[in-house]
């Protein structure tokens, strides 16, 4: 690589990208070769010698401390001490530092902003900010957009672009073609642990998927018109909260009928999560009523919901989706652990269990060294497919996905979009969240966009992307008739409100050192 060049390392997901850059970032060993360094060979037995060697890395799992604020997981690692005086940090000074990095490569963050506290694209700005404070030239970004929305994408390429005209070097991680043909210089595409190719940004998207997958890719959605048949998910007037008692959801009406696939688009954080967690049994309802099939399930458990034939893909995997240290086997009867053929009351049958996870990860194509491996040792990409396997291995009613291709390959993306009509065609109700625009348009029979917790529209998926853009700002053609030239919206409703936690706060004299 050369300085100020971005590298684009493209393939699918268990290609080995994660692997290879951990290596080259000191978290493991590799068996043969060598990495040099302006020539000269570097020997990496740990990420310090790593960070020594000007080589920084942004995790695509944060590894950063929810509780600690943005200046004290930046010290983390590398504390500095006040006077000399050991156990007294110097927070003034790491303080002073996160604000002249974030200033100088154009990363807003407040230094006293407490990480829990922020959204996910800020989180990764502070993760961006710590590698800089320790001096890297060569940064590595791991599956960087991989939960952010389509704003903060855009935001985190202009602060690439910054880092590039600043001399710095960057190996980028992704899926999206889009992305990289946006802002790669070179592109390297790797399949199965080797290199199969090299490409330019000019290359076309169906080139460069057909050398990550090995075959042809079909990047558009392949589907019939939908043949609606009678309602089975009825909202009707649903209010709820969120976690800080903030009205999410307000008085929502919506319906999804057997043999359709609803769209809910929409800027992340406009009440898409809490309308989904409250059909699920994950959050209470305030107000309002949700019906499956005829029979209300508002205030039910997420069990018997479960139970009672929805499928269900949350947004995010990790946290509702798996649980990482049981088996790919044991995942994939999280639901149904405790009934036949799996099992009976607290008896399971690990035969049963074990033939059943061997037929899913050949049938949904699951990267894994066995149906006993962590699945926290799989991929993202493949972890996702364990829990569309999960899900679409069943009989259902209604078939819920949030966010269902985050951080998937487009070979899985093509698999997955597939099962989706698949249900969709076989009479399920299926209601598809999700952030990707073109992934609402691709699926959806139907599109209902989300704006400030109400559905301010429901349109066909032939309805021009401007007009839905708008939409999920808050413009309805009404308010685009009504409004004055030049004045359609402000910044604040294009948003959906505001971003926390950017901006650098004022020098506090207190509580700068502890012991």
């Amino acid at each position: 690589m050369e300085p100020g060049e971005i590298h684009a390392l493209l393939g699918e997901n268990g290609a080995g990208k994660s692997t290879l850059m951990n290596v080259l970032y000191g978290l493991y060993q590799p068996d043969e070769g060598e990495i040099l360094v302006d020539g000269q060979p570097l020997k990496l037995k740990g990420p310090s010698d790593a960070i020594a060697a000007g080589i920084g890395m942004v995790h695509q799992h944060f590894m950063l401390v929810p509780v600690f604020t943005v200046t004290e997981n930046i010290m983390l690692g590398a504390e500095q001490v006040r006077g000399g005086i050991v156990g007294f940090l110097d927070r003034r000074r790491a303080r002073r530092e996160v604000a002249e990095v974030s200033a100088r490569y154009h990363l807003r963050v407040d230094p006293d902003a407490v990480i829990e506290d922020l959204p996910v694209g800020i989180q990764q700005r502070v993760e961006i900010v710590k590698a800089l404070t320790r001096d890297v030239d060569l940064l590595i970004l791991d599956e960087p957009t991989a939960v952010l929305t389509p704003q903060e994408t855009e935001e985190l390429l202009t602060v690439m672009r910054s880092l590039k005209a600043a001399g710095k070097s960057i190996v980028f991680i992704t899926h999206k073609l889009g992305e990289v043909k946006a802002i790669a210089d070179r592109i390297t595409v790797i399949r199965r642990g080797r290199t199969v190719g090299t490409a330019s940004p000019e290359a076309s998207r169906d080139e460069l998927a057909a050398l990550m997958v090995g075959r042809n890719v079909r990047l558009t959605v392949d589907k019939q018109p939908a043949t609606p048949g009678r309602p089975i998910l009825e909202v009707a007037g649903l209010v709820v909260d969120d976690d800080r008692q903030i009205r999410a959801v307000d008085g929502i009406d919506l319906t999804v009928r057997a043999g359709e696939v609803l769209g809910v688009a929409g800027v992340q954080g406009n009440g898409q999560t809490e309308l989904i967690e409250a059909i699920m049994g994950l959050r209470p309802t305030l107000a309002g009523t949700v019906t499956l099939d005829g029979e209300p399930i508002h205030g039910w458990s997420t069990k018997k919901v479960l139970r009672a034939g929805v499928g269900y893909v949350p947004e995010d995997r990790s946290v509702d989706g798996l649980v990482k240290e049981f088996s790919v086997a044991e995942n994939l009867v999280l639901d149904i652990y405790d009934r036949p053929p799996f099992g009976k009351g607290l008896a399971l049958r690990p035969d049963a269990i074990a033939s059943s996870a061997r037929e899913r990860i050949a049938q949904f194509d699951v990267r894994t060294p066995s149906a006993d491996a962590a699945v926290g040792t799989l991929s993202g990409g493949n972890q996702q497919k364990v829990i569309v396997a999960r899900e679409l291995s069943r009989p259902l009613k209604l078939f819920i996905a949030a966010q269902p291709t985050r951080g998937v390959d487009v070979g899985s993306i093509e698999f997955i979009h597939s099962r989706v009509i698949r249900e969709r065609d076989v009479g399920t109700a299926v209601m598809v969240v999700s952030s990707e625009l073109d992934e609402v348009i691709g699926l959806a029979d139907r599109i209902a966009v989300m704006y400030r917790g109400r559905i301010i529209g429901i349109v066909g998926p032939d309805t021009p992307r401007e007009e839905i853009g708008l939409l999920m700002a808050g413009i309805t053609p009404d308010a685009r008739r009504s409004a004055p030239a030049g004045g359609a919206a402000t910044p604040g409703e294009a948003t959906g409100g505001t971003t926390g936690g950017v901006a650098p706060a004022p020098e506090s004299p207190g509580n700068e050192d502890e012991a």
